[in-house]
Protein backbone atom coordinates (compact mmCIF):
# COMPACT_ATOMS: atom_id res chain seq x y z
CA UNK A 1 0.00 0.00 0.00
CA UNK A 2 2.72 2.24 0.63
CA UNK A 3 4.48 1.55 -2.39
CA UNK A 4 1.53 2.39 -4.39
CA UNK A 5 0.75 5.49 -2.55
CA UNK A 6 4.28 6.82 -3.47
CA UNK A 7 3.79 5.75 -6.80
CA UNK A 8 0.25 7.64 -7.73
CA UNK A 9 2.02 11.08 -5.66
CA UNK A 10 5.09 10.92 -7.82
CA UNK A 11 2.73 10.29 -10.95
CA UNK A 12 0.52 13.16 -9.63
CA UNK A 13 3.76 15.30 -9.54
CA UNK A 14 4.95 14.34 -12.81
CA UNK A 15 1.14 15.73 -14.28
CA UNK A 16 1.69 18.41 -12.71
CA UNK A 17 5.48 19.32 -14.08
CA UNK A 18 4.60 18.12 -17.48
CA UNK A 19 1.49 20.48 -17.97
CA UNK A 20 2.97 23.66 -16.47
CA UNK A 21 1.22 26.03 -18.93
CA UNK A 22 -2.38 23.83 -17.82
CA UNK A 23 -0.67 23.57 -14.21
CA UNK A 24 -0.20 27.42 -13.85
CA UNK A 25 -3.62 28.23 -14.91
CA UNK A 26 -5.30 25.93 -12.62
CA UNK A 27 -2.93 27.73 -9.97
CA UNK A 28 -3.92 31.46 -10.90
CA UNK A 29 -7.88 30.59 -10.52
CA UNK A 30 -7.14 29.24 -7.71
CA UNK A 31 -5.56 31.90 -6.17
CA UNK A 32 -7.67 34.59 -7.30
CA UNK A 33 -10.71 32.49 -5.48
CA UNK A 34 -8.61 32.27 -2.27
CA UNK A 35 -7.82 35.50 -2.61
CA UNK A 36 -11.37 36.59 -2.95
CA UNK A 37 -12.05 34.85 0.39
CA UNK A 38 -9.11 36.37 2.14
CA UNK A 39 -10.20 39.65 1.57
CA UNK A 40 -13.65 38.46 2.55
CA UNK A 41 -11.82 37.20 6.06
CA UNK A 42 -10.42 40.77 6.56
CA UNK A 43 -13.51 42.50 5.65
CA UNK A 44 -15.31 40.33 8.48
CA UNK A 45 -12.43 41.21 11.09
CA UNK A 46 -12.99 45.00 10.07
CA UNK A 47 -16.66 44.97 10.67
CA UNK A 48 -16.29 42.92 14.07
CA UNK A 49 -14.22 45.23 14.90
CA UNK A 50 -16.86 48.33 14.11
CA UNK A 51 -19.38 46.25 15.65
CA UNK A 52 -17.64 45.66 18.82
CA UNK A 53 -17.00 49.43 19.30
CA UNK A 54 -20.27 50.12 18.89
CA UNK A 55 -21.85 47.42 21.27
CA UNK A 56 -19.30 49.07 23.95
CA UNK A 57 -21.22 52.34 22.88
CA UNK A 58 -24.41 50.90 23.73
CA UNK A 59 -25.47 50.31 27.41
CA UNK A 60 -29.00 50.63 29.14
CA UNK A 61 -28.76 52.76 33.00
CA UNK A 62 -30.93 52.26 35.63
CA UNK A 63 -32.20 55.34 37.57
CA UNK A 64 -33.18 54.52 40.95
CA UNK A 65 -35.73 56.41 43.36
CA UNK A 66 -34.00 59.23 45.08
CA UNK A 67 -35.01 57.65 48.74
CA UNK A 68 -33.61 54.25 47.41
CA UNK A 69 -31.74 53.01 50.02
CA UNK A 70 -27.59 52.13 48.43
CA UNK A 71 -27.67 48.76 50.44
CA UNK A 72 -31.05 48.07 48.25
CA UNK A 73 -29.40 48.87 44.83
CA UNK A 74 -26.08 47.03 45.58
CA UNK A 75 -28.80 44.45 46.00
CA UNK A 76 -30.04 44.47 42.57
CA UNK A 77 -26.14 45.32 41.20
CA UNK A 78 -25.45 42.02 42.72
CA UNK A 79 -29.02 40.15 41.29
CA UNK A 80 -27.59 41.69 38.02
CA UNK A 81 -24.44 40.64 37.93
CA UNK A 82 -25.11 37.12 38.08
CA UNK A 83 -27.25 37.14 34.87
CA UNK A 84 -24.87 35.35 32.02
CA UNK A 85 -26.03 38.08 29.64
CA UNK A 86 -24.46 40.88 31.82
CA UNK A 87 -20.56 42.18 30.93
CA UNK A 88 -20.21 44.97 33.35
CA UNK A 89 -21.97 46.89 36.14
CA UNK A 90 -20.79 49.91 36.60
CA UNK A 91 -22.70 52.23 40.28
CA UNK A 92 -22.32 55.73 39.86
CA UNK A 93 -23.84 57.24 43.16
CA UNK A 94 -26.02 60.40 43.53
CA UNK A 95 -23.19 62.12 44.59
CA UNK A 96 -21.09 60.54 41.81
CA UNK A 97 -23.60 62.21 39.39
CA UNK A 98 -23.63 65.30 40.22
CA UNK A 99 -19.64 65.42 40.41
CA UNK A 100 -19.72 63.96 36.87
CA UNK A 101 -22.71 66.65 35.44
CA UNK A 102 -20.16 69.50 36.80
CA UNK A 103 -17.04 68.78 35.22
CA UNK A 104 -19.31 67.73 32.31
CA UNK A 105 -20.81 71.00 32.07
CA UNK A 106 -17.98 73.23 33.73
CA UNK A 107 -17.70 75.49 30.44
CA UNK A 108 -21.70 76.46 30.44
CA UNK A 109 -22.43 78.60 33.04
CA UNK A 110 -26.20 78.95 32.29
CA UNK A 111 -26.24 75.29 33.03
CA UNK A 112 -24.47 75.62 35.91
CA UNK A 113 -26.27 78.60 37.49
CA UNK A 114 -29.19 76.27 36.96
CA UNK A 115 -27.91 73.31 38.90
CA UNK A 116 -27.02 75.66 41.67
CA UNK A 117 -30.13 77.00 42.15
CA UNK A 118 -31.90 73.48 42.27
CA UNK A 119 -29.39 72.16 44.84
CA UNK A 120 -31.10 74.27 47.30
CA UNK A 121 -33.73 71.85 47.32
CA UNK A 122 -31.17 68.85 47.81
CA UNK A 123 -29.46 67.00 44.59
CA UNK A 124 -31.41 65.98 42.03
CA UNK A 125 -29.39 63.49 40.04
CA UNK A 126 -30.33 59.96 41.08
CA UNK A 127 -27.93 56.99 42.01
CA UNK A 128 -27.42 54.89 38.70
CA UNK A 129 -26.39 51.08 37.51
CA UNK A 130 -24.63 51.71 34.21
CA UNK A 131 -25.03 48.02 32.14
CA UNK A 132 -23.19 46.29 29.55
CA UNK A 133 -24.28 43.44 28.09
CA UNK A 134 -21.93 40.71 25.95
CA UNK A 135 -23.90 41.05 23.05
CA UNK A 136 -26.67 44.12 21.91
CA UNK A 137 -29.06 41.36 21.44
CA UNK A 138 -28.88 40.34 25.21
CA UNK A 139 -30.66 44.08 26.63
CA UNK A 140 -34.24 42.74 26.29
CA UNK A 141 -33.67 40.31 28.51
CA UNK A 142 -31.41 42.96 31.52
CA UNK A 143 -34.32 45.10 30.80
CA UNK A 144 -37.71 41.99 31.53
CA UNK A 145 -35.31 41.03 34.57
CA UNK A 146 -35.83 44.52 36.19
CA UNK A 147 -39.41 45.03 35.39
CA UNK A 148 -39.61 42.15 38.38
CA UNK A 149 -41.81 43.22 41.33
CA UNK A 150 -39.38 43.14 43.41
CA UNK A 151 -37.28 45.54 41.58
CA UNK A 152 -39.50 47.60 39.74
CA UNK A 153 -40.70 49.60 43.03
CA UNK A 154 -37.26 50.70 43.39
CA UNK A 155 -36.51 51.87 40.21
CA UNK A 156 -37.84 55.26 38.44
CA UNK A 157 -36.43 54.38 34.99
CA UNK A 158 -35.22 51.86 32.86
CA UNK A 159 -33.94 53.61 29.59
CA UNK A 160 -33.76 50.82 27.49
CA UNK A 161 -36.68 51.63 25.57
CA UNK A 162 -35.18 54.58 24.36
CA UNK A 163 -31.59 52.77 22.76
CA UNK A 164 -33.89 49.97 21.43
CA UNK A 165 -34.47 51.27 18.14
CA UNK A 166 -29.92 51.20 18.11
CA UNK A 167 -29.69 47.83 19.68
CA UNK A 168 -32.51 46.01 17.20
CA UNK A 169 -30.60 48.29 14.28
CA UNK A 170 -27.16 46.76 15.21
CA UNK A 171 -28.05 43.47 15.97
CA UNK A 172 -29.68 43.33 12.44
CA UNK A 173 -26.64 45.54 10.57
CA UNK A 174 -24.44 42.44 12.22
CA UNK A 175 -26.52 39.51 11.66
CA UNK A 176 -27.20 40.33 7.83
CA UNK A 177 -23.32 41.69 7.25
CA UNK A 178 -23.03 37.62 8.83
CA UNK A 179 -25.32 36.07 6.50
CA UNK A 180 -24.41 38.32 3.15
CA UNK A 181 -20.53 37.35 3.79
CA UNK A 182 -21.20 33.54 4.28
CA UNK A 183 -23.35 33.74 1.40
CA UNK A 184 -20.30 35.86 -1.36
CA UNK A 185 -18.27 33.21 0.18
CA UNK A 186 -20.21 30.03 -1.09
CA UNK A 187 -20.85 31.84 -4.26
CA UNK A 188 -17.46 32.30 -4.85
CA UNK A 189 -16.46 28.98 -3.87
CA UNK A 190 -19.03 27.28 -6.35
CA UNK A 191 -17.45 29.95 -9.18
CA UNK A 192 -14.26 28.55 -8.31
CA UNK A 193 -14.72 25.52 -8.76
CA UNK A 194 -16.25 25.62 -11.74
CA UNK A 195 -14.00 27.37 -13.15
CA UNK A 196 -11.24 25.39 -11.84
CA UNK A 197 -13.03 22.22 -13.21
CA UNK A 198 -13.09 23.25 -16.38
CA UNK A 199 -9.27 24.16 -16.18
CA UNK A 200 -8.54 20.87 -14.51
CA UNK A 201 -10.66 18.75 -17.03
CA UNK A 202 -7.98 20.59 -20.06
CA UNK A 203 -5.54 18.34 -18.32
CA UNK A 204 -7.18 15.27 -17.58
CA UNK A 205 -8.69 15.33 -21.04
CA UNK A 206 -5.03 14.93 -22.33
CA UNK A 207 -4.82 11.68 -20.21
CA UNK A 208 -7.85 10.16 -21.20
CA UNK A 209 -6.32 7.52 -23.10
CA UNK A 210 -3.76 7.18 -20.25
CA UNK A 211 -6.64 6.23 -18.22
CA UNK A 212 -8.56 3.91 -20.46
CA UNK A 213 -5.02 2.02 -20.73
CA UNK A 214 -5.27 1.68 -17.02
CA UNK A 215 -8.61 0.30 -16.58
CA UNK A 216 -7.83 -2.16 -19.70
CA UNK A 217 -4.88 -3.89 -17.75
CA UNK A 218 -7.58 -3.36 -14.53
CA UNK A 219 -6.42 -0.40 -12.36
CA UNK A 220 -8.77 0.45 -9.69
CA UNK A 221 -11.04 3.92 -10.02
CA UNK A 222 -8.76 5.21 -6.71
CA UNK A 223 -5.24 4.30 -8.31
CA UNK A 224 -6.68 6.04 -11.56
CA UNK A 225 -8.50 9.19 -9.75
CA UNK A 226 -5.23 9.44 -6.93
CA UNK A 227 -2.42 11.22 -9.41
CA UNK A 228 -5.11 13.84 -10.06
CA UNK A 229 -5.92 14.29 -6.55
CA UNK A 230 -2.45 14.97 -6.03
CA UNK A 231 -2.19 17.02 -8.75
CA UNK A 232 -5.20 19.49 -7.72
CA UNK A 233 -3.70 19.29 -4.22
CA UNK A 234 -0.54 21.04 -5.41
CA UNK A 235 -2.38 23.76 -6.88
CA UNK A 236 -4.13 24.21 -3.36
CA UNK A 237 -0.93 24.44 -1.40
CA UNK A 238 1.04 26.69 -3.82
CA UNK A 239 -2.38 28.92 -4.18
CA UNK A 240 -2.82 29.28 -0.46
CA UNK A 241 0.64 29.99 -0.09
CA UNK A 242 1.19 32.50 -2.84
CA UNK A 243 -2.04 34.60 -1.53
CA UNK A 244 -0.92 34.69 1.73
CA UNK A 245 2.62 36.20 1.10
CA UNK A 246 0.65 38.43 -1.62
CA UNK A 247 -1.40 40.12 1.40
CA UNK A 248 1.86 41.07 3.28
CA UNK A 249 2.64 43.72 1.09
CA UNK A 250 -0.84 44.98 0.08
CA UNK A 251 -1.79 45.11 4.23
CA UNK A 252 1.58 46.60 4.47
CA UNK A 253 0.43 49.37 2.36
CA UNK A 254 -3.34 49.57 3.16
CA UNK A 255 -3.67 49.06 7.03
CA UNK A 256 -2.30 52.32 8.14
CA UNK A 257 -4.68 53.77 5.69
CA UNK A 258 -7.52 51.94 7.45
CA UNK A 259 -6.18 52.59 10.89
CA UNK A 260 -6.18 56.04 10.57
CA UNK A 261 -10.27 56.45 9.85
CA UNK A 262 -10.34 53.39 12.44
CA UNK A 263 -7.74 53.45 14.84
CA UNK A 264 -8.73 50.15 16.88
CA UNK A 265 -8.37 48.57 13.88
CA UNK A 266 -4.48 47.26 12.59
CA UNK A 267 -4.98 44.58 9.74
CA UNK A 268 -1.15 43.87 9.80
CA UNK A 269 -0.73 43.26 13.06
CA UNK A 270 -3.59 40.46 12.88
CA UNK A 271 -1.82 39.34 9.97
CA UNK A 272 1.38 38.85 11.64
CA UNK A 273 0.06 37.37 15.15
CA UNK A 274 -2.36 34.75 12.83
CA UNK A 275 0.06 34.70 10.00
CA UNK A 276 -0.03 30.32 10.51
CA UNK A 277 -3.43 30.60 10.84
CA UNK A 278 -4.11 32.27 8.20
CA UNK A 279 -1.84 30.55 6.30
CA UNK A 280 -3.20 27.00 7.06
CA UNK A 281 -7.07 28.70 6.09
CA UNK A 282 -6.18 29.98 2.80
CA UNK A 283 -4.23 26.61 2.27
CA UNK A 284 -7.27 24.37 3.00
CA UNK A 285 -9.08 26.37 1.14
CA UNK A 286 -6.95 26.41 -1.76
CA UNK A 287 -6.08 22.52 -1.11
CA UNK A 288 -10.68 21.71 -1.42
CA UNK A 289 -11.00 23.68 -4.44
CA UNK A 290 -8.14 21.63 -6.43
CA UNK A 291 -9.12 18.46 -4.72
CA UNK A 292 -12.75 18.73 -5.46
CA UNK A 293 -12.42 20.19 -9.25
CA UNK A 294 -10.06 17.15 -9.97
CA UNK A 295 -12.78 14.68 -8.23
CA UNK A 296 -15.52 15.96 -10.15
CA UNK A 297 -13.48 16.01 -13.69
CA UNK A 298 -12.50 12.60 -13.28
CA UNK A 299 -15.54 10.99 -12.61
CA UNK A 300 -17.05 11.06 -16.46
CA UNK A 301 -13.55 9.30 -17.41
CA UNK A 302 -14.23 6.32 -15.02
CA UNK A 303 -17.71 6.03 -15.63
CA UNK A 304 -16.87 4.64 -19.33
Amino acid sequence: MFATFCRVVKSGCLNFYRNKWLSSAAIGTISLAVFVMACLLYLNVIVESIVSNLEEKIDISVYFNLDTPEEQILKVKASLSKLKEVKYIEYISAKDALERFKKRHKDQPVIMEALEATLENGNPLPPTLNIKANLASQYENIADFLNKPEYKKFIDKVNYKENKTVINRLTSVTKTVRKTGVIISLILALIAVLVTFNTIRLTIYSWRDEINIMKLVGATNWFIRGPFLVEGTIYGIISGVLTTLLFYPILLLVSPKISGFLPDIDLLYFYQVNFLSILFFQMIIGIGLGAISSFIAIRRYLKR
